[in-house]
């Protein structure tokens, strides 16, 4: 159980306080409910660039890194389609300093060529190098559309392309931090070593003079429903082909989505479970294979992947992938193999409760997904999945009218 306070302050940020005495740490988490599905169509990768653009400095405080490294802190953040999240790690006794550093950067962030330049450069870099030099680094970019056809998930976090980022303009970056980097469309958690009275009274000098503005409404397109196989082929210079299959499923606020978590488990979390037992221990078609949810905020994705071993035909793998598939649409597991991997989320969610920092990520995005109590009812909703739920899920969703497959083909 994570004990917490929770305070609303008068420019409407909400600050959720959580004491872990057991630390000699901090840490300042704000999340931002900014991601890649907010970006317009003709200017993508904003949300990830804006993540690099946070840390070239404030009107304040120049060089951002510095003073948090001379107190002994660090910090990071990541991007997603749905939030972006920022946070520091510093000694309890100095938490004032990243009070100092968060506020001026959300009230004040430097907006300058020179700042534009520098992250621009480095985003467009990271995009060659992650996902067009990479191998298998496109697949998003070729998966996405393929599966999304007017929901913004259809591009990455990256973007669409690197012209974007590249034809961005200082009224264009000024225009997105105005709209999305404010109070009321944030939430700080602060874990650790601290008081709630002294987090009061920070709160009160470092952020509450930030000016409010009104949360921006999201109105977003409604995919609709798949109801045909979508297909695709491509060649690349790789060292085996692979195959991805992607089928659409809840988004993370449904109830069902414990229960897909749990059926991504059963088919391939460890050596025991039933993907690699089957196609890669006992009749290796595939090197390695993977099934996984996306856990996206809007209706997400189910995704199986495997890269094929050498001399196996894609056709045959792909038949191989879709007779396990059949066997849990129509067929109950074991309770043994439920509960086992029951047992392991158990396990890992218990541990990452240890961790000041996970903590503080965790709660603000149960604030956002609707109350920040719902961290302590994870394990809960895992623990109530039945044999019958992951039959249910399973049926419905894992059909081929509902799937979208990319073969990645090596190149002969």
């Amino acid at each position: 159980m994570i004990k917490f306070e929770k305070i609303k302050l008068k420019n409407n940020l909400t600050v959720i306080v959580h004491q872990d005495k057991s630390s000699p740490m901090a840490c300042l988490n704000i999340l931002y409910d900014v991601g890649a599905r907010d970006e317009d169509e003709s200017k993508t990768g904003f949300a990830h660039l804006f993540e690099h653009l946070m840390f070239g400095g404030s009107i304040n405080i120049p060089n951002y890194d510095e003073p948090l490294q001379l107190v002994g802190g660090e910090n990071n953040a990541f991007t997603t389609n749905d939030i972006t999240n920022y946070y520091c790690t510093v000694p309890a006794e100095n938490l004032e300093t990243a009070f100092w550093l968060e506020s001026d950067r959300m009230l004040s962030l430097a907006f300058t060529d020179k700042s534009l330049e520098v992250q621009r450069s480095v985003v467009i870099e990271e995009f060659k190098q992650r996902y067009l030099n990479q191998p298998y680094g496109d697949v998003w970019l070729l998966l996405r559309p393929l599966c999304y056809k007017v929901h913004p998930y259809k591009w990455a976090t990256i973007g669409k392309e690197i012209s974007h980022i590249e034809n961005a303009t200082m009224d264009d970056v000024r225009s997105f931090f105005k709209k999305h980097y404010h109070p009321a469309n944030a939430i700080m958690v602060v874990t650790g070593n601290v008081e709630l009275d002294q987090v009061k009274q920070l709160c009160t000098k470092w952020f509450e003079p930030i000016p409010e503005i009104p949360k921006p409404k999201r109105d977003l397109p409604v995919e609709p429903k798949q109801t045909e196989a979508r297909k695709l082929t491509v060649e690349r210079d790789v060292p085996v082909s692979s195959i991805y299959k992607a089928y659409h499923m809840c988004s993370r606020f449904d109830k069902e989505y414990h229960a897909f978590d749990l059926l991504s488990d059963i088919l391939s979390r460890g050596n025991s479970s039933r993907l690699y037992n089957a196609l890669v221990k006992e009749d290796p078609l595939f090197s390695e294979i993977n099934a996984y949810v996306m856990g996206d905020f809007d209706k997400g994705l189910f995704v199986v992947s495997g890269k094929l071993s050498e001399g196996v035909e894609m056709d045959t793998a792909e038949k191989a992938i879709i007779k396990e598939l059949e066997k849990v649409r129509t067929e109950l597991v074991s309770e043994t193999e439920l509960q086992k991997c029951k047992n392991k989320v158990e396990s890992s969610i218990t541990f990452s409760e240890t961790d000041i920092l996970n903590k503080a990520t965790n709660l603000a995005i149960s604030e956002l997904l609707g109350d920040a109590k719902l961290i302590n009812e994870e394990i809960g909703k895992y623990l109530a999945v039945t044999t019958t739920d992951i039959k249910n899920i399973a049926s419905v969703t894992l059909t081929e009218t509902n799937c979208s497959t990319l073969y990645y083909l090596k190149k002969k």
